[in-house]
């Protein structure tokens, strides 16, 4: 069975350079993994913890869902008014409480960080959520490259060549970290 990589965006814009470096990043994965790019952030409710009890929503059983098949997380997210953007802060605050085996406690995680403007303040406060959520953070495969509009094809994917060989990288040194050989596919009902 191949190993598993879930690719997540922090952002909801439909030309994300965000989302376009993950699209890369899943075009230049290593053989032998089978990559998925997370596109239920939309759908997630807001997070209560009232409703992370018993039988909790379905768009947070398909994420749960996500996370427990994969063998490691990567991650891009913008920057919004200095810190992650609200629906992706939302994705993860449903992360916490998620105590099934697979969570993301202890799952290798890194992100790739496309803003042209450092968005240091929302990686800053990624790693601090990832920390109280106990992931794993790969830290050789956490990335900065800077992504334009114009560097990406018709395809909403990178072109250029520095940035995807530093995509590739990026992916490479995660998948070698991915925890996979118990892992199953989980199944939403």
């Amino acid at each position: 069975m191949d190993c598993r990589l879930l690719l997540i965006s922090g952002s909801l814009r439909t030309k994300s350079t965000n989302s376009a470096a993950l699209r890369t990043a899943a075009q230049l994965a290593p053989p032998g993994f089978d990559v998925v790019v997370y596109d239920g952030l939309a759908t997630l409710p807001h997070f209560n913890p009232d409703d992370d009890t018993g039988a909790v929503p379905v768009a947070v059983r398909a994420l749960r869902a996500e996370i427990h098949a994969a063998g490691a997380l990567l991650i891009s997210t913008p920057e919004y008014a200095g810190a992650l953007p609200g629906s992706f802060k939302n994705l993860l605050d449903w992360t916490i409480g998620d105590e099934e085996p697979g969570s993301i406690y202890e799952k290798p995680v890194a992100w790739i960080n496309a803003s042209t403007r450092g968005a240091r303040a929302a990686h800053d406060e990624l790693r601090r959520v990832l920390g109280y959520a106990h992931a794993t953070i790969v830290e050789p495969a956490c990335v900065a490259t800077p992504i334009t509009d114009g560097m990406i094809g018709d395809d909403r994917v990178v072109t250029t060549p520095g940035a995807r060989e530093t995509i590739a990288r990026s992916v490479a040194t995660l998948a070698a970290h991915a925890r996979c050989g118990h892992l199953t596919p989980a199944s939403v009902p």
